[in-house]
Formats: structure tokens, C-alpha cells, sequence
């Protein structure tokens, strides 16, 4: 996110991330080996599709959460109910990490339901001004313990488990 809180400009644009000085994947590649499943709203998954040619996520399985779509499709599955009962039940299950890959609408419910158990967020050197923000309002207190920062040239890096 920007360092006041953005994921994305106003129109979804994500140009001002690659504009910083990065170092490797930022902690991509480390992260990725430790999750199976991703959760993924619908406007996520599209943007996703039009930046590359081959859907990067197809070794693990992706819950696409849509109130209108539910088609087949070979890389994902659309669920068309509640977010927060479908993490509940998926958290239940045996498995690696969870990783709620976004947008910020998909988060807010699962936020306020306190179902996040780690926080491992990425900042970038720039103050947008306005865009689509992480973290909508009206969150829950939430207490955190910091397990580490980390720096990839510019990114600063902070990873948090709930208490």
C-alpha cells in the first residue's frame, strides 16, 4: 500500500508501485510457498487477468467471491455467498494459509469479523493523496504483535500476527 493507506488510485491503476526501487520480488516468492488457497473478489481477479496472458495462481485454489458471476472457469471457482461464513468454514479446514489477496471490499467484511490472523503489509514510498484505500472504516480494534520488518530497497515491509 502507499504509506497513507492506498492499494490502488481512484481508477484501480497500480502504475505508481512499479515506479519505485524494489529489490528481488519483495518477499513474494517467501510468502507465496507458505499459502494454498486464495480469496479473491471479482474486480481483483479481472485486473489480475488483464496484466498477464497465463492466470499466475493456478497451482493453488482461488475462491473468486462475485455476486453475479458463478460460470465454470479452469482457474478459479466463484462463490456467490457470504464471505465471512465461507472463510469461517474454510478456516476450519486442514491446509496452509489463507491468503486474502483483495480488493478492499472483500477485506472489509472478513476484517470486521476478525478473521485475519496475520497482517503482512507492504508499504511504497508514496503518499497518493487519495485512491482505493486498504482499510475501510469503522474496524474493530485489533491488536497486533509485530514479527518482523523487512526492506527490499524502497518497500518497507511489516509482518504482524493478531493476538
Amino acid at each position: 500500500m502507499s504509506l497513507d493507506g492506498f492499494i490502488a488510485r481512484e481508477n484501480g491503476s497500480l502504475d505508481w508501485m512499479f515506479s519505485v526501487e524494489s529489490e528481488g520480488d519483495v518477499g513474494y516468492s517467501e510468502f507465496y510457498a507458505t499459502t494454498d488457497t486464495m480469496l479473491m473478489g471479482k474486480s481483483t481477479y479481472e485486473h489480475v487477468l488483464s496484466m498477464v496472458d497465463t492466470f499466475p495462481h493456478s497451482d493453488r485454489i482461488c475462491y473468486i467471491f462475485s455476486r453475479t458471476e458463478n460460470r465454470p472457469d479452469p482457474y478459479v471457482t466463484y462463490i456467490n455467498s457470504d464471505p465471512v461464513a465461507f472463510t469461517r468454514e474454510l478456516k476450519a479446514q486442514e491446509g496452509k494459509d489463507i491468503w486474502l489477496v483483495g480488493g478492499s471490499e472483500l477485506a472489509d467484511g472478513i476484517i470486521k469479523a476478525k478473521l485475519v490472523d496475520e497482517w503482512i503489509v507492504t508499504i511504497v514510498p508514496i503518499v497518493l493523496g487519495r485512491g482505493i484505500p486498504l482499510f475501510k472504516t469503522n474496524n474493530p480494534e485489533t491488536e497486533l504483535t509485530l514479527l518482523r520488518t523487512t526492506q527490499y530497497g524502497q518497500f518497507a515491509q511489516l509482518h504482524y500476527v493478531t493476538k
